[in-house]
């Protein structure tokens, strides 16, 4: 018997758990999550799980595209070296364009593996300590000033440190929104602001100046990814701080965001760069420049938003976090894991690799596929 170890079977599993109430962005609605879950066995007995949260109009996947392109990757990674995980993402790589969604859900259940092989939890693995409190954020969807501002009261009392307000819907109107919500939380707490995209390049101009007043910490994706060239005079031309988000999928994007001094801040989010390979290398050019970083999430489980906790704690320099999504979710089928504590502190486990599984019996439930 060979002593190599090697991946013995990739098991796939559709997940679909409807949402508290929907989530609401510039971007469209969502009443539930609808995930892939990705289950990596060795021929060793080690075994990785990996999530991913598609979306269409940024990714461009779905839970369905999701499932078709991960039985070609479970094809072409069964009887690979799971510890060799460059080389696993450069397979996936050849194989198809883009996909990153369902790439990180695959890369993610690799360095589950990589790292209990190890012996060490997985931010150990990756050069981290837990040594920084992670304090997530919460999200007021968009829609109307009034429920908006009531929406912001109750996270404010709730203890988080921070608000983030969902933007993008008539510039104008946005002002209204957070005009409304900073009479109702006070002057104290930190806003947050995403557009997702949803201002022309003037209007982001105008209404950046505008919300200037309401002491804004800083503004995600004002205006169209592929008008990144214009993020430069965006932010030239406005005192609020930006953070570039869709337009920073991977490291070439982070590179090219970089050299443009195009943003303040980047935010980094596993279904975009395709999972934490190449979100390390968006790190390293971070570090380089003196550019702070989010970790940011799609609608992962508590099973994903654990690797993203992990990966949080590979660096000083990332320092915001945006894990509340989770906590929206109707039902939890997560073993181990985060831990959500008062005031959005997030815990994160020592165990060793992920250290979050789901209960087999709760899989059972799931349609799944198994290569």
């Amino acid at each position: 018997m060979s002593n190599k170890i090697t991946i013995q079977k990739v098991e796939l599993y559709k997940l679909s758990i409807l949402l508290k109430e929907p989530f609401i962005t510039s971007l469209g609605r969502d009443d539930s999550a609808e995930n892939v879950l990705v289950r990596i066995k060795t021929n060793m007995g080690l075994t990785g799980y990996g999530e991913c949260s598609p979306y269409m109009p940024i990714n461009g996947e779905s839970a369905d595209t999701c499932f078709v392109v991960g039985q070609y990757f479970a094809r072409a990674l069964k009887g690979k070296d799971p510890l060799e995980i460059e080389e696993q993402v450069n397979i996936m790589d050849k194989i198809i364009y883009g996909n990153t969604s369902i790439k990180s859900a695959f890369d993610m259940a690799l360095y589950d593996i990589v790292a209990q092989q190890a012996g060490l939890p997985l931010y150990k693995y990756l050069g981290g300590e837990n040594n920084k409190t992670i304090i997530t954020d919460y999200t007021v969807s968009i829609g109307e000033p009034a429920k908006m501002a009531a929406d912001a009261l109750i996270i404010k009392e709730q203890g988080y440190p921070a608000i983030k307000v969902k933007l993008g819907q008539n510039g104008q109107k946005d002002v209204e929104r957070i005009k409304a919500i900073r009479e109702a939380v006070g002057k104290t707490i930190p806003i947050r602001i995403d557009a997702n995209q949803g201002w022309g390049v003037h209007e982001a101009i105008t209404t950046l100046n505008a919300l200037a007043p309401f002491d804004i910490q800083y503004c995600e994706e004002p205006i169209p990814r592929w008008a990144f060239m214009e993020l430069v005079r965006v932010r030239k031309e406005t005192s609020i701080k930006i953070m570039s988000d869709e337009s920073c999928g991977d490291e070439h994007d982070a590179e090219r965001l970089i050299q443009l001094r195009a943003c303040d801040y980047m935010n980094i989010k596993l279904g975009k760069s395709g999972g934490i390979f190449k979100a390390l290398k968006m790190v390293k050019l971070a570090e380089a420049a003196g550019i702070h970083l989010q970790v940011g999430a799609f609608m992962e489980s508590r099973l994903g938003m654990t690797a993203f906790a992990h990966f949080a704690l590979c660096s000083p320099i990332i320092q915001h976090f945006d894990f509340d999504t989770a906590l929206m979710f109707s039902e939890d089928l997560v073993t181990g894991g985060i831990v959500y504590e008062k005031n959005g502190v997030v815990k994160v486990p020592d165990t060793v690799g992920l250290g979050a599984s789901v209960d087999e019996s709760r899989l059972g439930k799931l349609e799944k596929i198994v290569i």
